[in-house]
C-alpha cells in the first residue's frame, strides 16, 4: 500500500503528460505548454495538425534543445520564430503567441526517451485553411470549377446564337436585293428611252419617204 502511494504522484504526472491533454486558444492568445512526466527534458518537437495550410510536410519538426549553456536552443527555421520563448533553463515551459496555423501536437522528449504530449487546436483553423472571417469574398475551389465550366458553356452558346442570328439576317436580305433587281430591269424606259425611240421609228420611216420622192419626180 505504502508503494502504491509512493507511485501514485508519478502516475499522475505521466498521465497529464497523455496524448489526450490539449489546449485552445484564438490567434493572438499566449498558451504555456507543460513537459510533464519527464525527468530531463532535452528537446521539443512540433507536428501540425493541418501541414498544406504552412506549406509544409507531415511529420515532427525540432523547434527547442535544451543547451549546457542555460540559454535553450531555437531552430532557426521553425515556424514560431519570434513567437516562442522558454520560461525557464530547464526547458520544462514553454510560452507561445499563436497564429492561425499553429494547430498541432506538441512534443517534449526525454533523455530516457520518455515523452510528453500536448494537443492544441487555434479556433479557426481547419484542412480547408481558412481563418475566422474570411469566408466573405471567397469560393470553394469545388465549387468555382464548375461554375467557369458553366460559363464557358454560356458564352459558346451566346456566340452559336449570335452567329446564327447574323447568318439567317444575311440570308433574308439576298432575296429582297434579287428581287429589286429584277424589278428595276423590267421597268419601262426612261425619258431618255422615249427619245430613242422616236428617232428609231423616224429612221424607220424615211426610207419610205425618200421612194415616195423618187417615184413622184
Amino acid at each position: 500500500m505504502a508503494l502504491v502511494l509512493q507511485l501514485l504522484p508519478l502516475l499522475l504526472s505521466r498521465a497529464q503528460g497523455d496524448p489526450g491533454a490539449s489546449l485552445d486558444g484564438r490567434p493572438g492568445d499566449r498558451v504555456n505548454f507543460s513537459c510533464v512526466g519527464v525527468s530531463h527534458p532535452i528537446r521539443w518537437a512540433w507536428a501540425p495538425s493541418f501541414p498544406a495550410c504552412k506549406g509544409l510536410s507531415k511529420g515532427r519538426r525540432p523547434i527547442l534543445w535544451a543547451s549546457s549553456s542555460g540559454t535553450p536552443t531555437v531552430s532557426p527555421v521553425q515556424p514560431f520564430a519570434g513567437r516562442l520563448r522558454a520560461l525557464d533553463p530547464s526547458i520544462r515551459r514553454l510560452e507561445l503567441l499563436l497564429n492561425a496555423g499553429d494547430s498541432g501536437t506538441f512534443f517534449c522528449r526525454g533523455r530516457h526517451e520518455e515523452e510528453s504530449r500536448t494537443v492544441l487546436h487555434v479556433l479557426g483553423d481547419g484542412a480547408d485553411c481558412r481563418a475566422p472571417g474570411s469566408t466573405h469574398g471567397s469560393v470553394n475551389p469545388q465549387l468555382l470549377i464548375p461554375l467557369l465550366g458553366a460559363g464557358l458553356v454560356l458564352g459558346v452558346g451566346a456566340l452559336g446564337v449570335v452567329w446564327w442570328w447574323r447568318r439567317s439576317t444575311r440570308e433574308s436580305q439576298a432575296p429582297e436585293a434579287s428581287k429589286g433587281e429584277g424589278a428595276q430591269d423590267c421597268r419601262g424606259p426612261g425619258p431618255g428611252g422615249g427619245k430613242g425611240l422616236a428617232i428609231g421609228r423616224g429612221l424607220d420611216r424615211i426610207p419610205e419617204k425618200s421612194g415616195l420622192r423618187k417615184r413622184e419626180t
